[in-house]
């Protein structure tokens, strides 16, 4: 997303801020749930675009309606940025997430993804920005709980290989469509941005569904349960939940909003594991805690250089990577 101005927060009431993190805690954690009951009866590709589309129809028309026709106009070179990072975010990205669960629990996919901070530092030095050597020390550690994860269940067959290779794909492409999104021309307007990154990505998706033979589908194959599920994403996790996120980053420091890049795995997890009943096994206990420390350490460590007044503006990993959830 492009840059937003970040206030102290002391123009808000501090229940506000909370009430809007623990929205963007609960709902983006709880996504990775609801994914997984949606791809149970629905094509992947599909169902996400169909999210993504309704999603960003509705926006656009609260645009609309609220601000005048006039406010969703964007250059062609907005667009064609706004259709670039729909496709990196929300086509690969999610798309990937909603492939992957199919085969892999909804906990342990939310762990793989929530290295994506990690990998954005990583691109952010490897591109030759400014990043906190205490800050890689913080992403060492994440990878090697992305390897206890990954590296056992793939050697004993315990998890599906390719479910977990388009989870790391998808984290991949995510972190890339994080960094590029602010370093090209995005509408000025967040919401405006996001209506067509939604409708973009979403349109994306409906045509990867064709060559993959999505749309021969049998309607009548769809649970309730994850059509409810799909309703739930739409409304919950493309609409209200961005809505507090985009509203916070206006209005709560960075720092405390980043909170949410190690909440939402474990969110996600103890979800899986009540809801779902998804096992909760030695490898993925030891790599979830090395992998939520370790955003929480990389946050915790770029903050720190913002906060000596030496951090470039706008380079916060965690603000950039929102959820693919």
């Amino acid at each position: 997303m492009p840059a937003h101005p970040v206030h102290s927060g002391r123009d808000v009431p501090a229940w506000q801020i909370w009430a809007a993190l623990l929205i963007v805690y609960i709902v983006w954690g709880s996504t990775y749930l609801a994914i997984r009951v949606v791809v149970e009866t629905m094509p992947p590709f599909l169902a996400a675009g169909i999210r993504f589309v309704v999603a960003g129809v509705v926006m656009s028309l609260i645009l609309a309606i609220r601000n005048g026709p006039g406010s969703l106009r964007v250059t062609r070179g907005e667009l064609a940025s706004t259709a670039l990072i729909g496709l990196l975010l929300l086509c690969i990205g999610n798309g990937g997430v909603s492939v992957g669960e199919q085969s892999v629990p909804s906990g342990l996919a939310a762990l793989v993804v929530g290295v994506i901070p990690l990998m954005v530092l990583l691109i952010r030095r490897f591109t030759g920005e400014r990043v906190p050597g205490s800050a890689l020390i913080g992403v060492t550690v994440g990878f090697v709980g992305l390897g206890v994860l990954v590296v056992p269940g793939g050697l004993d067959g315990s998890v599906n290989a390719y479910g977990m290779v388009a989870l790391l794909v998808s984290a991949l492409a995510w972190s890339i469509g994080s960094f590029m999104s602010r370093r090209i021309p995005l509408p000025r307007n967040p919401l405006v941005s996001t209506a067509y990154q939604l409708l973009t990505g979403g349109l994306f998706l409906l045509l990867v569904a064709a060559p993959t033979g999505e749309w021969r589908f049998d309607a009548t194959k769809f649970s309730v349960a994850s059509l409810a599920s799909l309703a739930y994403l739409v409304v919950a996790g493309s609409l209200v939940a961005y809505t507090a996120y985009t509203w916070l980053l206006q209005h709560a420091p960075i720092s405390r909003v980043a909170t949410y890049a190690y909440v939402n795995p474990v969110v996600a997890v103890v979800l899986g594991f009540f809801i779902l009943n998804e096992p909760v096994t030695l490898a993925a206990g030891i790599g979830a805690v090395l992998i939520v420390a370790s955003v929480a350490f990389a946050i915790w460590a770029e903050s720190r250089v913002g906060d000596a007044g030496t951090h470039e503006p706008g380079a916060e990993p965690s603000a950039e990577a929102v959820s693919p959830g």
